[in-house]
This record gives structure tokens, C-alpha cells and sequence, in this order.
């Protein structure tokens, strides 16, 4: 079906932007979408550019906007409020233009007879797979109101693994690229200046100089292959990703880094742990269980590992058992789950286990600075040693052979 882009009026008197998905103009004046509109303009777009505008304009949908938009729609629909009633109040209070554009399309596919899930599925670059699944299930289950609720609290706990994620790696990237800066400044612009002195006033350059010299030398010439080079490291990375082999060969090698393994572990199993708790709670079987949340892990090692546990289950051995014969699980995680399946509360350990993760991974990226800063510093201390003695020791046979004359 064509595309329709179109420019209107709320009830509050504020311009409206949007595009929506009909069979001709007609349809498009006539949706549902357009019902508590006032139309200023519509006319038809090109499908392709309306596909790379939605995902642009997606990625500025921010995580509590969605948390906000389920908790509102379960306590609406707990009140007995029509979900068409509810999508439109929902739609009139959004914040985002493009979150209430998406609403009122939900709202109209919806109105034409679609269910909920299969409404907010035409919709993957604003709601998470695990949204649409857990919506699914809800619908079948007649429990939507709940699944939206624990969509909520899903979601949230995503974000807050990010989040923690992100805050880890600030400092360390901080670090290394103003430790590479100040690199670059002494051998681009301090040490030729140097070097140059020392050869006109004919000083014998030592060794140590003379590597610095070159390491000048090296840096003017291919100053434009320095800075291309994380861009071709991204590529190549992207390039080894390609195979399973290679994928699995750099994810384990990133998991034996001294400080980014404390990061890499907590932020997996945290993400395993949760999708665990959501879809064991949705009441999903343990393989489909298993499947999805290796699937979305972020790390192949834990990835495989996973898929073996699945198929030890499947084999007849019990999940605590599955998981024991391989060496990526802690003793804690493997004693709560089978704490969890002997007493039924399998979910609940993983609840439990998800917020220990995050936790752990809060507390890691607020001691990273610490873990970092010996490092830097004996980093920091035979960079500028190797500098400094390059320097000055030409300076001290200068004011050697000045003392003899």
C-alpha cells in the first residue's frame, strides 16, 4: 500500500506532522489515524523515504517514553477503558511527535480489527521484540493488562543495564584518548622542534632519540592512516563478526581482558537473567525460553553455552544440572536455580538474579576509575619517562661538551 504524509491540527490547536499507510488518498482522509485531526494537508510520499525517516526519528524514542506508555495503557485497561479509548488519550499526551504518530497507527489498525501485538509488530524500531511477545501472550492469556505491566518493568531493566554499560565505559575511553592526544602533540609538535636543535648544535643522538625520531617521523607521514585506523579496526571487527568461528574467537578473548571481563560477564548474565524471568513468567516452554534469550545475550560464548543448556534439558537433565556443565555460570546462579527448581519459584530467582546483575554492574562502572587509574598512571609514567630521557639526555652531552671546552 501506498504511504501518505500529512500535516494537521490537535484538539490543543498544535501542528501535527505524520505519515501513515493506506490504499489511496481517500482511505488515507478517512482512517482512523486522522479522527481527532483537523487535516491541513495530505498527499502521497515515497515509501523508501518514509522507511529511512521512521528509523531515524525511531532511534529518539527514549526508553522511559515506552515504560511510561504501558504503565498508563495497564492502569487504563484495569479500569475497563476501551483499548481504542485508551490509545487515544495515550496518543493526545505523548511527548515524542513520532511515538504519537505510532500510537495512531496502532489505534487505527486496531479500530480495522488487528490485535494489539499484531498492530505494535508493524513497529519493530519503536517497541522491543520482548514487548510484542509478552502483548502476544497477554492477548491470548486475557492477562494484557499485567503482560503490559511487566513489558514496563522489562524494559526499565534493559535500560538500566545500558545505562550502567555506557557509564563503565566512559572513563576508559576519556582516559585512552587523552593519554593518545598528548601522545600525538609531543611527537607531531614538541619532539621535531627538539630534534631539529639537536642536530644543528651537531649533538650525538642517542638511541632512545633516535626511536622517538622516528616514531615522529612515522606519525607526520601517516598521520592520515592514524586516523583512519578505528574506522578500518570498527570494519575489521564487523568483518571477523561475520563467521561464527571469529565472532566466538573475540567475544572469549574480550572476556579474558582483565577490567572489560568484570563488565562483559555482569552485563550478559544480567541480560540473561532477565529475559529468563520475563519469559519463564509469561509461561513459555523452557526451550522456546532458552532459545530466545540466547538470542539476544550479546555474547556468543554465552550464546552457545545457552543452546547446550537447552539441549541437556531436552536430553532429560534438569536446568541447574544443564547449566553446571558449563564453566561461564557462577556457583551462585547455578545454586539459586536450583534452589528455584525444586521449589517452583524458578522466576523469582531469576528476578532476583537480574537485579544482583545490575546491581553488580552499577557497582563496577563506579570503582572503574579506581581499577583504571594505577594502570593509566604506570602507563602514563613510561610514556613520559621514554619522552623526558629522549630529551634529555642529548641535552646532558650538550652541556657535557660545553663543559669541556
Amino acid at each position: 500500500m501506498p504511504y501518505y504524509q500529512y500535516k494537521a491540527l490537535n484538539n490543543d490547536g498544535a501542528v501535527v506532522r505524520g505519515t501513515l499507510e493506506a490504499l489511496d488518498l481517500e482511505a488515507a482522509e478517512q482512517s482512523s489515524v486522522m479522527t481527532p485531526l483537523h487535516i491541513l494537508s495530505i498527499k502521497e510520499t515515497s515509501g523508501t523515504l518514509i522507511a529511512l525517516r521512521n528509523s531515524f526519528r525511531a532511534r529518539q524514542v527514549k526508553r522511559e517514553q515506552l515504560v511510561e506508555f504501558a504503565n498508563n495503557l495497564a492502569v487504563m485497561l484495569r479500569a475497563g477503558i476501551p483499548i481504542v479509548g485508551a490509545l487515544n488519550d495515550l496518543a493526545e499526551s505523548a511527548e515524542d511527535p513520532y511515538l504519537l504518530e505510532v500510537i495512531g497507527q496502532v489505534r487505527s489498525d486496531i479500530s480495522m480489527g488487528s490485535s494489539f501485538g499484531a498492530a505494535v509488530s508493524k513497529h519493530p524500531q519503536v517497541f522491543p521484540a520482548m514487548f510484542i511477545r509478552l502483548v502476544s501472550v497477554g492477548e491470548e492469556t486475557g492477562n494484557l493488562d499485567g503482560s503490559l505491566e511487566e513489558a514496563a518493568v522489562h524494559i526499565q531493566r534493559v535500560e538500566d543495564l545500558t545505562s550502567a554499560m555506557k557509564q563503565a565505559m566512559i572513563y576508559p575511553m576519556f582516559a585512552f584518548v587523552t593519554t593518545l592526544g598528548s601522545l600525538i602533540f609531543w611527537l607531531v609538535y614538541v619532539l621535531p622542534k627538539m630534534t631539529s636543535l639537536f642536530k644543528e648544535m651537531g649533538v650525538k643522538i642517542p638511541a632512545i632519540t633516535r626511536f622517538l625520531i622516528l616514531m615522529s617521523s612515522f606519525t607526520r607521514q601517516y598521520w592520515l592512516l592514524l586516523l583512519i585506523l578505528p574506522f578500518l579496526l570498527f570494519f575489521g571487527i564487523r568483518l571477523v563478526r561475520r563467521s561464527e568461528r571469529g565472532e566466538y574467537l573475540l567475544d572469549q578473548s574480550m572476556l579474558k581482558l582483565p577490567v572489560l571481563q568484570l563488565i562483559l560477564i555482569n552485563k550478559s548474565l544480567g541480560i540473561f537473567t532477565e529475559q529468563m524471568r520475563i519469559l519463564i513468567k509469561s509461561g513459555l516452554t523452557i526451550d522456546r525460553c532458552f532459545d530466545l534469550a540466547g538470542g539476544v545475550v550479546g555474547n556468543r560464548v554465552y550464546q552457545d553455552a545457552i543452546g547446550r543448556v537447552k539441549q541437556e534439558v531436552l536430553a532429560g537433565a534438569t536446568i541447574s544440572e544443564s547449566m553446571a556443565m558449563q564453566k561461564v555460570f557462577p556457583p551462585m546462579l547455578l545454586r539459586m536455580v536450583h534452589v528455584g527448581e525444586m521449589s517452583g519459584t524458578l522466576d523469582e530467582q531469576f528476578a532476583f538474579l537480574a537485579a544482583y546483575y545490575v546491581k553488580r554492574l552499577n557497582e563496577v562502572s563506579e570503582r572503574l576509575g579506581k581499577m583504571l587509574e594505577p594502570i593509566m598512571i604506570i602507563f602514563l609514567g613510561i610514556m613520559f619517562a621514554v619522552i623526558i630521557l629522549g630529551l634529555l639526555l642529548p641535552i646532558y652531552d650538550l652541556i657535557s661538551n660545553i663543559g669541556r671546552m
